[in-house]
């Protein structure tokens, strides 16, 4: 037992609500497309093909999903990044790299938008979404899982949703930050699970269907 467990962190389960909502961030060509700098990671190759198997499942027990990609007119719209690559033109409006992962994209069932900040909530349409859908749970996927999956969790926590994590269907430029946060978000905010317990809670809402 870590000093983390001895002081209670970690030690309340979350579980899943009356109404689930999966919520994909960031998975665009931009950072799943290795002719992008930000596109080279297999961690993230193996978020995008779990996220999908996710994908089908909810939309077979006819779970809400949402999902968001990232990108600005220029410049002027964004916010004090430190990463580079953004400044390229590829994450302006437009460009290849903002197009979601064909893998993922389902317009005729998913609720797809656009983002200019790290969390999927902030400034989105997303809360008056998951209002309408009647969720209380919120199921977070996506990319990287550092920095705009961990904005996400912490602010899906701030407003209230139980909120679900499956590692596999989460993934960052390195494993270590990977696993660092979804273990500290797991401390705090959220239920770190694997993607089995996710499909076979979506089992149990067919068959209660």
């Amino acid at each position: 037992m870590d000093e983390f467990e001895k002081a209670g962190y970690g030690q309340q389960s979350i579980g899943f609500g009356k109404q689930c909502a999966v919520l994909i961030v960031d998975l665009q060509r931009g950072f799943t497309d290795a002719t992008s700098p930000l596109g080279r990671s297999e961690h993230v190759q193996r978020a995008v093909e779990n996220t999908a198997r996710l994908v089908a499942a909810a939309k077979k027990a006819s779970v809400p999903v949402a999902s968001c990609r990232v990108a600005w007119r220029g410049p002027e719209d964004m916010a004090h990044w430190k990463i580079s690559s953004l400044y390229d033109g590829s994450f302006y409006r437009g460009h290849p790299c903002t197009e979601f992962d064909p893998r993922i994209s389902d317009p005729d069932y998913i609720f797809e938008f656009t983002k200019t900040a790290p969390s999927i909530f902030f400034r989105t349409p997303l809360a008056t979404w998951l209002t309408k859908m009647g969720a209380d749970t919120t199921i977070v996927t996506g990319c990287t899982t550092s920095g705009c999956v961990r904005a996400s969790i912490v602010d899906s926590f701030s407003f209230g949703y139980r909120t679900i994590v499956p590692e596999e269907c989460c993934g960052d430029q390195d494993e270590g930050p990977h696993w660092d946060n979804l273990r500290d978000v797991g401390r705090r905010y959220a239920d770190v699970v694997q993607l089995s317990d996710v499909l076979g809670h979506f089992e149990s809402l067919e068959t209660a269907a």
